[in-house]
């Protein structure tokens, strides 16, 4: 077996040579910032992977998602624009709710494909696509048997296999704009892998949870091996749907941690995304290759996070609050990049930094002048990665709850938005160097500190952008900083037409 996987390295190491690196980003779902033991020591779910991939790179300690929830932050990550930019004001798309990503807004695979990538999203996607049926959300009627529209293969990408989203219907497979699988059974009685609502939806006959993350893995490994074989940099997205709901480790992982379901699934996170490390590896290919692993908020309560905390294991580390919430434990995530030769290993960074910044950063690696219509939201990290300086990168960052409430970030001060009954506008202050898990609220010393990070959070807002350059448009006109949005959707902003965006269909 080792000898016939050297051989497969030798026959293709000279084949993929490339003025740009490869890039390849894992995205763990509901991975919290104490959940790799080597960011934080105090773990007790084994990591050896991930420990492994952080003493090979840079790890940032003060690393963000643009939301606490999985939609809003995958729209940043992909466009490089903050999700509250967008009509979609709070929580998450709902069963086959159409595309979050207008159809004309540059993406970072489409940037990538402009360059000479391939590019290919394995995972989960849950930014929407258009499902031919009738009725809406998850009482449509949908027509399976049809070609899905407006899906990641028209959003930049050239190749797509995965799950919509793993708790949500239809539970089968998607390859590129077709379900891989007809869903022609349904789902059976509620069994706390899946909630209640979703009894009698839609699945493929024999479909099992516990085969979604290996089938997954699968698949990116294959697709590594396949275009290490071939000339051209490819772009691979991995948007793990682990350890997100529904917990359900396979086989080989099932009572490996001796504590809990959701601590299996920790070690087969780890292990998933270790496949794609070594498969790296084997194909020659790695040291080309930048690797980005992230998470895309933090641990959520409700998959046994009580067991784990009672185990001794912080998920969200020593940080207050969970996915979902505005406090540092529902947005601070791992942020870890590998690249040979390039950054520096085993180095800590401890300035804020967002994932939206992957955008403008593979902008910088590749030497592309990103338009001012796109990625308003991203700064380039690549600088700070290579180390030609340690300045701050960013002037400030937003934050933004699954309930709609902001937070912003300038240096260690970090401006919490509370909405009461009343409405009336609220702040709470803190300065995170000194009181990381917010428990010291010193708004009332620091009137004027409160007046100007308000203002820079309604400059952010008005420009539609939060980074230098000409000021663009959002696409909603109802973004209340100060507030919780008064609807999950906002109306559209009335000069808006976006082709496939609800935008456009909210206005019909």
């Amino acid at each position: 077996m080792a000898l016939g996987a050297s051989c497969a390295t030798d026959s293709v190491r000279g084949a993929q040579q490339s003025q740009h690196p490869n890039i390849v980003v894992i995205l763990a779902d509901d991975f919290g910032v104490g959940d790799i033991v080597g960011l934080n020591q105090g773990g007790k779910i084994p990591t050896p992977y991930f420990d492994q991939f952080v003493r090979e790179s840079m790890s940032f300690t003060d690393a963000h998602s643009g939301s606490a929830v999985c939609s809003p932050t995958r729209y940043g990550l992909l466009t490089g624009r903050y999700a509250w930019r967008t009509v979609l004001q709070n929580w998450v798309l709902d069963v086959y709710d159409p595309p979050l990503i207008a159809e004309d807004r540059l993406t970072l695979p489409k940037m990538l494909k402009q360059h000479g990538y391939a590019t290919a999203c394995i995972g989960k996607w849950h930014l929407g696509s258009i499902w031919t049926g009738e009725g809406e959300g998850r009482a449509k009627q949908v027509d399976f048997t049809v070609p899905i529209q407006q899906g990641p293969t028209t959003r930049g990408f050239d190749y797509y296999f995965g799950t919509d989203v793993p708790n949500y219907p239809p539970f089968t497979f998607i390859e590129n704009d077709r379900v891989a699988v007809q869903p022609t059974d349904k789902m059976g009685p509620y069994d706390e892998i899946v909630h209640v609502r979703f009894e009698g939806s839609p699945m493929a006959p024999g479909w099992r949870f516990d085969e979604i993350l290996p089938g997954l893995t699968e698949k990116a490994v294959d697709y590594i091996h396949a275009r290490a074989k071939t000339q051209g940099p490819f772009f691979l997205y991995f948007p793990m749907t682990s350890p997100h709901e529904p917990v359900a480790p396979s086989d080989r992982f099932k009572g490996r941690s001796g504590v809990a379901p959701i601590a299996d699934f920790l070690m087969e996170t780890d292990w998933s995304a270790g496949q794609l490390l070594k498969a790296l590896d084997e194909a020659g290919i790695a040291n080309n290759t930048i690797v980005i692993v992230a998470g895309d908020n933090g641990h959520s309560r409700y998959t046994q996070m009580e067991t784990l905390t009672k185990h001794g294991h912080l998920a969200n580390g020593p940080y207050r609050g969970h996915k979902g919430e505005i406090w540092e434990g529902g947005h601070r995530v791992p942020f870890i990049v590998r690249w040979p030769g390039k950054i520096a290993p085993n180095t800590r960074n401890n300035q804020p930094v967002c994932l939206n910044d992957v955008m403008a950063t593979c902008a910088a690696i590749i030497n592309f002048e990103l338009p001012g219509n796109a990625a308003e939201d991203s700064v380039s990290l690549l600088p700070i990665l290579t180390g030609k300086t340690k300045a701050p990168a960013r002037e400030a960052l937003i934050n933004h709850s699954n309930t709609g409430q902001f937070a912003v970030r300038q240096g260690p001060w970090k401006l919490v938005t509370i909405a009461d009954k009343e409405k009336a506008p609220k702040y709470e202050l803190y300065n995170l160097d000194v009181d990381a898990a917010e428990s010291n609220n010193v708004s009332a010393q620091y009137p004027e500190r409160i007046e100007a990070m308000i203002a820079l959070l309604d400059k952010f807002v008005t420009e539609g952008r939060s980074t230098p350059g000409r000021p663009q448009h959002n696409d909603t006109l109802d973004i209340d900083v100060r507030h919780l949005p008064k609807a999950h959707w906002a109306k559209p902003r009335p000069d808006l037409r976006q082709n496939g965006n609800r935008s456009a269909m909210s206005n019909a």
